[in-house]
């Protein structure tokens, strides 16, 4: 629905044209003369009536609601907002004297940026750092959920908790999965494949049902197969991933779950993380004199880091697409060469159910 819409100048303008026009006398309608204040008085009540006409026009239909207002509409049809995500990734924490005493690190510990803006708790420890080892991996997930707890590389270094037996924190690798609630433009996208999908036990219907578990899942619907690989008529078996490579056995089931309510009868179904490849590459890039190396290989380190990790269930890491992300993370690149994924000049992944993520990484420099 489309209306047309008036400012004031307008109302008042139309007003005074029909007033004039359906009176054979010229009228004063001068600014300050009574018939003006009339005119004006009355376009001020249309403007008025022009906007409560407008909020009840974006309360009314979906396609012009925001914010709570689109959270309340669908919620009429049993659909809720995809809620924001936490950013993860692991820090490494080390000792000054590794010799004189162990660590141990429990969930719940905090770390945070050199600014103090993100917060970070270790998860899926405790951990220990036995004596004699200078330094210890954990994971942590940040305190809130959103996009600003996905950091580059080497800003976490501050301790939130004081832990006995550790000194510094950092994180080599940048963080990633924080993602802020669905935006209005994408619930409206998935309200319509919503309705699409009722009372339909179709892909489409099962694709809904697993991308309404959680933001950024990635998947792979397979039709008559099992979950080995061989032929089994009336089976469906999805691999579905939510960016580690290892999704956890609770998203599987929360997956498993929703499917099961959208399956055609008389078929079955299965659940599983995806076949992780990690995939080792090493290159040489050529960069001016200017430049600074450091600073050169960790814009490339978090390029293709970003990247690769961000690979969906099926997708390849094409060795062709490695120079690019090079010369596009940082302009002071003039060459790109040696490339290798896997000590090889293949591809890496591409296979049904298998998903790509970063291994290590040996980025060589050399100074023009």
């Amino acid at each position: 629905m489309q209306l047309s819409l008036q400012n004031f100048s307008t109302l008042v303008d139309s007003m005074a044209s029909t007033v004039q026009g359906a009176c054979s006398s010229l009228i004063d309608l001068t600014v300050g003369s009574v018939m003006r204040a009339i005119l004006e008085a009355s376009a001020s009540v249309g403007l008025w009536l022009q906007y409560l006409v407008l909020q009840v026009l974006t309360m009314t239909r979906l396609a012009t609601s925001v914010g709570s207002d689109a959270d309340s509409w669908i919620q009429d049809f049993g659909m809720t907002r995809l809620a924001a995500t936490f950013a993860s990734g692991s820090v490494v924490l080390s000792s000054f004297n590794p010799g004189t005493q162990s660590a141990t690190i429990n969930n719940g510990a905090t770390v945070r940026t050199s600014d103090g803006s993100q917060t970070f708790a270790v998860v899926n420890g405790p951990y220990t750092r036995p004596v004699g080892t200078a330094s210890v991996t954990v994971q942590v997930q940040a305190t809130v959920p959103g996009t600003a707890g996905n950091v580059q590389s080497g800003v976490v270094d501050v301790l939130g908790t004081a832990i006995p037996g550790i000194d510094t924190v950092s994180n080599p690798i940048a963080f990633t999965g924080g993602q802020a609630a669905e935006t209005d433009a994408a619930l409206r996208l998935r309200f319509v494949t919503y309705i699409n999908t009722r009372a339909q036990a179709t892909e489409q219907a099962l694709v809904y049902a697993i991308t309404s578990v959680q933001q950024n899942l990635t998947y792979s619907i397979q039709e008559n197969v099992a979950a080995d690989g061989s032929s089994l008529p009336g089976h469906v078996h999805v691999i579905v991933d939510d960016g580690s490579g290892n999704p956890a056995a609770t998203l599987l089931a929360s997956v498993s779950a929703a499917v099961d309510e959208v399956r055609p009868v008389g078929t079955s179904i299965s659940v599983a993380g995806p076949t992780l490849l990690t995939a080792a590459i090493s290159l040489t890039l050529t960069i001016g004199s200017s430049a600074d190396a450091a600073t050169v290989q960790s814009n490339v380190n978090t390029a293709l880091a970003g990247y690769i990790n961000g690979l969906g269930v099926g997708q390849a890491l094409r060795i062709s697409r490695i120079a690019g992300l090079c010369y596009d993370a940082d302009s002071n690149v003039s060459n790109v060469q040696d490339v290798l994924l896997d000590g090889s000049g293949g591809d890496v992944g591409g296979q049904a159910g298998t998903v790509v993520r970063l291994g290590v990484l040996n980025i060589a420099v050399l100074v023009a």
